[in-house]
């Protein structure tokens, strides 16, 4: 993939064609056009990383600095992805999001695609993010190839003032995830 956009065209149900846009990746998946993006992250809402990380404090330490990229339906931003780099060319993903309405709708899968090709081309070694030790996320993550690399205990638990719970199980301890990015010669 070329540039730091991707345009997906979710348009397929009536058979519609993705628009030709030189430089740009086009498929069908709904009925709207999707936009991914790096964005400023003074463009990224602070009520929308909530959803995905209940800290605002935590939010504010890893927000600042970062590279984001943003998912856009018609203008509106329905996700994003915060990332920071953890030097020696590995980045991480902070925090992916997509808005309530728009979850299971395929936005999130584009956009950390976007996001894994995106470092992959620029250079990077690896791409780290940590989550849960259970949960739909854990097999999300796992299917673009994340593999466990260690586990830190009780990290949810030492963090965060407020217990967070996921389907009634409260999370303690965090999975540290990547993905290396294969180079020719390394």
């Amino acid at each position: 993939m070329t540039g730091n956009c991707l345009v997906q065209f979710l348009g397929g149900d009536r058979g519609e064609k993705p628009p030709d846009l030189p430089g740009v990746r086009a498929g069908n998946v709904h009925k709207q056009m999707t936009i991914i993006k790096q964005i400023s992250e003074k463009e990224v809402p602070m009520s929308m990383l909530l959803h995905a990380d209940p800290s605002e404090k935590c939010i504010e330490l890893y927000l600042h600095g970062s590279k984001c990229f943003g998912a856009f339906v018609e203008d509106s931003l329905v996700g994003v992805c915060v990332t920071n780099s953890n030097g020696a060319d590995a980045w991480e993903i902070y925090n992916i999001v997509v808005i309530p309405e728009k979850q299971k709708q395929g936005f999130g899968k584009k956009l950390l695609e976007f996001v894994i090709n995106y470092f992959e081309e620029t250079g990077a070694k690896s791409l780290e993010l940590g989550t849960g030790t259970f949960g739909y996320q854990l097999l999300f993550y796992q299917r673009f190839g994340f593999r466990v690399e260690s586990v830190r205990r009780n990290f949810f638990v030492d963090n965060y003032s407020e217990p967070i719970y996921e389907e009634g199980i409260q999370l303690k301890d965090m999975l540290r995830l990547s993905i290396k990015y294969d180079r020719p010669g390394t």
